[in-house]
């Protein structure tokens, strides 16, 4: 009886901060040769003991494996860092944080040279890593081609979404979703502003805190059907007038806890806006194109 044994795909990995070294642990646990290299040789001696193989210098990782993963500082790092290399005829995927158009510039950086792309924006953080119930991912965008060939290696550390050929949109994808995050931070925080002179223990607000956020979020489903159809009177619940007319409340609440409002005006102010051009019937939604103006 022939045993088929099927052959992990080579990786090469530039880079191994916290999440580079996390994600290479996940890649060797997995059975994948890998080659490693970064500025402090010292964090590659690390995985080397742990069955990686550490190449002298970047040019060296390069040319060691046709699959070629970054996950530096910045762009700026990824164009230092490969100068020197020869991309011709490789794959290169770039986990580092980026804007779009810096990754449609790399994206075309990479082509100049020979090699196909696919930028990479990670939802998740190192302890998220190699944990599939964890519920990290990594949006992709670029060449549909590499995504397909490689799509089971890079699933290996995390889950992978692939939203579209454009090498921008995983960028934007990723600060589209983490800018909803620092929102709902914001938000977080001036609520546990408002309550922090008071006796009123914060662990008995949080869950409360949580499931209403959570009772909230899917909100944005309805924002999105306005958006696509351009009724933004459609289901609407508590119009815009209605909700502007309850701000005074919030403003005067804020002074008298002695909180600081700037984290609320700047939307409040927003949602007086689009009530001045006559749309009081609307949703919130109509904040979105003043954003965008």
């Amino acid at each position: 009886m022939t045993q088929h044994i099927v052959e992990k795909t080579p990786v090469t990995l530039l880079g191994l901060g916290a999440m580079g070294t996390a994600l290479a642990r996940t890649w060797l646990a997995a059975g994948h040769p890998l080659t490693v290299w970064n500025r402090t040789p010292a964090r590659a001696a690390v995985l080397a003991a742990e069955g990686a193989r550490a190449a002298d210098s970047a040019a060296d990782a390069v040319a060691a494996n046709t699959l070629i993963i970054t996950c530096l500082l910045d762009d700026s790092s990824v164009e230092e860092v490969l100068a020197g290399t020869d991309l011709a005829g490789k794959d290169l995927v770039n986990l580092t944080t980026s804007t779009p158009a810096q990754a449609r510039a790399r994206a075309e950086w990479a082509r100049e040279r020979g090699a196909r792309y696919l930028d990479g924006g990670i939802m998740a953080v190192p302890p998220m890593v190699g944990i599939p119930e964890a519920g990290g991912y990594v949006f992709y965008s670029g060449s549909a081609e590499l995504f397909e060939q490689h799509q089971q290696t890079l699933s290996v550390p995390v889950g992978t979404t692939y939203v579209g050929t454009d090498a921008g949109f995983a960028a934007l994808h990723d600060v589209a979703l983490l800018s909803a995050m620092y929102g709902m931070f914001a938000g977080a925080a001036h609520a546990f502003a408002l309550i922090r002179k008071e006796n009123i223990d914060p662990t008995s607000l949080a869950p409360l805190l949580a499931d209403w956020l959570v009772a909230m979020a899917p909100s944005v489903h309805q924002t999105a059907d306005q958006l696509r159809g351009g009724d933004y009177t459609k289901g609407v619940v508590s119009n815009l007038a209605m909700q502007v007319a309850g701000t005074p409340t919030f403003l005067d609440t804020t002074e008298q806890q002695g909180v600081s409002p700037e984290l609320l005006t700047p939307y409040f102010e927003l949602m007086r806006r689009r009530l001045a051009e006559g749309s009081g019937e609307e949703d919130l939604t109509g904040v979105i194109d003043l954003l965008v103006r």
